[in-house]
């Protein structure tokens, strides 16, 4: 059994993805807090998650300064219901307890890299750009232009093409906008950081960064004759390409402090094109992995996750032939292993959409550095700490 991430992390490492197949499946969850734990006594002082990257901000200000309560840090500073899931609270409980007594520089961070979307909903831009409106002093009159907040989050504006808001010419316009308020805040951060703060500028560039992410992918929402395969993939290739860009800005802070993990589905990490097939749908797209691997090299590094069987989604024991059964009965519940599994293993066929798990392919392990194989989601249990242990060990 191995469970030591120092044979997989090189010291030329900066964004090391760590994957999972499924969301469902709590022990991915659990084994990243016990490895997240045991790569901040190598350096990592960051943790990104796949949850909006503003509401994240109400999170890391818990974390970082006691700001609020736990609850209200995981009401208000996950997304896409990431809050609810008990492995996140333990993360969060865990890193608030370690920050306690160090100085602000020793701190851990917790980030989203998400942007504010939902499968078939994008909210408004309003509360993103209109922060940056104020903080830079400007009687802009956005509110014309956006309209109803209603019009935009409504579900056929991201699925209807021909009732999306974002090919409008008031959408043209805030784009136009937007991209200005970001060159004045450019433009002026040496004033501005000096009469408030660098967080402060920080947030609000987030916060306008997120708004105009929102509206290119509503403009790309609008687009006009694509099939269903293509649109989907092409509003799935603009949300991967806003993730890599926030992880960018993200290691742009973290920089001088050290190392950061990130943690999300196999989907938006691996190295290779990313796949999803449902029905008729067949979508293909350059996930925020392919991305950071391309502009990062060396200094990106990604663990594949793999799952043996689960009761939480009711997946059994694989086929003997599959990529999964390769790795399971080795006696371990969970373990890290290369990537190297036989080339005439096949890709597991006894998976269903509810359970919203990717079994492995070459896709997947051509571009691993390592995997990371939980044989059994049920025998992963919590410790003190906000860590994970075999049943039993």
């Amino acid at each position: 059994m191995n469970q030591d991430m120092h044979d997989f992390v090189t010291p030329a490492c900066e964004l090391l993805g760590l994957g999972e197949p499924t969301h469902q499946e709590p022990a991915f969850g659990l084994v990243r807090n016990e490895l997240f734990a045991r790569l901040v006594d190598r350096g990592f002082r960051s943790i990104a998650l796949e949850t909006d990257r503003v509401a994240a901000f109400a999170v890391d200000a818990y974390v970082r300064e006691g700001v609020g309560t736990l609850d209200s840090a995981m009401r208000d500073g996950f997304t896409h219901g990431f809050g609810e899931l008990e492995p996140n609270r333990r993360l969060v409980a865990w890193m608030r307890e370690f920050n306690r007594e160090r100085p602000a520089g020793e701190r851990l961070a917790l980030h989203g890299f998400d942007i504010p979307t939902e499968t078939t909903s994008a909210p408004s831009p309003r509360r993103y750009l209109e922060p940056a409106r104020d903080y830079l002093g400007l009687d802009l009159e956005l509110a014309r232009l956006v309209g109803e907040d209603e019009r935009w989050s409504r579900t056929e504006a991201v699925m209807d093409p021909e009732q999306s808001p974002g090919g409008t010419a008031e959408a043209a316009r805030l784009r136009c906008l937007a991209d200005d308020l970001l060159l004045r805040l450019d433009m002026r951060a040496p004033e501005l950081i000096a009469a408030t703060s660098s967080a402060e500028w920080f947030a609000v560039r987030t916060r306008l960064t997120a708004g105009i992410g929102l509206l290119r992918y509503h403009a790309q929402s609008a687009v006009l004759g694509l099939t269903p395969s293509d649109r989907v993939s092409a509003l799935s290739g603009v949300r991967d390409a806003l993730m890599a860009r926030n992880l960018l800005d993200i290691r742009a802070v973290e920089a001088r402090r050290g190392p950061t993990l990130v943690f999300s589905h196999n989907l938006h990490l691996q190295r290779n094109p990313s796949a999803w097939a449902f029905g008729e749908l067949d979508c293909r797209w350059s996930g925020a992995g392919r991305i950071l691997a391309a502009l990062l090299g060396e200094r990106y590094a990604f663990v594949a996750g793999s799952l043996g069987r689960s009761e939480a989604i009711g997946l059994a024991e694989p086929a003997p032939g599959t990529y999964e059964s390769h790795l399971q009965g080795r006696g371990a519940v969970w373990e890290l292993t290369d990537a190297a599994l036989p080339v005439e293993a096949l890709a597991r066929t006894d998976t269903v959409p509810r359970q919203g798990y990717f079994p492995l392919d070459r896709q997947v392990l051509d571009g691993a550095d390592a995997l990371l194989h939980v044989a059994d989601g049920a025998a992963v249990l919590p410790v003190t700490g906000g860590s994970a242990v075999p049943a039993g060990g």
